[in-house]
């Protein structure tokens, strides 16, 4: 798992191109993590979808994640699920994953980051750093967050919520170990070359 640069693939913030397309996109860019991000679609109506994305994420050995839905990452063998305070509790879908799966989970607070290390996620978003339009719902904690929790989490953190190329340096140096984008790489009218202004940036933060 590299989770510097973690691109969550949605087709409502994908700028009309397939899913396909654009995960060839962002690899080429750089990117070694992304998740398939669909809220609307059933499962069953995903899985042709998710399969071919994990059929090109393994040749190329870049970590595939499915947002939220248990079952279809353990039916297409993803390499984990990624999972939101709203989803199934984590100490409910760690025994359904296939062994050797991770499991990462979206948090907005201190007690929820330490709670998500107790209930053995393998990465930690946090967020939302700064606004962001992709989630209506979203909770703003800023960097601070990042720093506050830093001190007590063993696993990656990653994170996420209206981050760019301009503000990253600032989230790398609030203590993240990478960061997800959606629309910031998605909705870009170059990914690729989005993705690779992303891990300079990101180089030059850790620098």
């Amino acid at each position: 798992m590299n989770p510097t640069l973690y691109v969550v693939l949605d087709p409502a913030v994908a700028a009309g191109r397939d899913l396909p397309t654009l995960l060839d996109a962002v690899i080429a860019g750089g990117c070694r993590m992304v998740q398939l991000r669909d809220k609307s679609s059933p499962s069953g109506r995903l899985v042709p979808l998710a399969e071919r994305l994990r059929a090109r994420c393994r040749a190329a050995g870049v970590t595939f994640i499915v947002n939220d839905r248990v079952d279809l990452a353990v039916a297409v063998e993803a390499d984990g699920v990624h999972l939101g305070q709203d989803d199934l509790p984590a100490r409910l879908a760690r025994p359904l994953l296939r062994p050797g799966m991770m499991m990462g989970l979206s948090t907005h607070s201190v007690e929820q980051a330490r709670r998500a290390q107790a209930e053995g996620a393998d990465y930690i978003a946090v967020g939302s750093m700064f606004a962001t339009r992709t989630k209506a719902d979203f909770e703003l904690v800023g960097p601070a967050l990042l720093r506050a929790v830093r001190p007590e989490i063993r696993v990656p953190l990653v994170g996420i919520g209206g981050i760019t190329p301009d503000n990253v340096a600032e989230v790398i140096r609030a203590g993240a170990d990478g960061v997800a984008v959606i629309s910031a790489v998605g909705a870009a009218p170059d990914p690729t070359a989005a993705s690779s202004q992303f891990l300079d940036a990101i180089r030059r933060a850790r620098a």
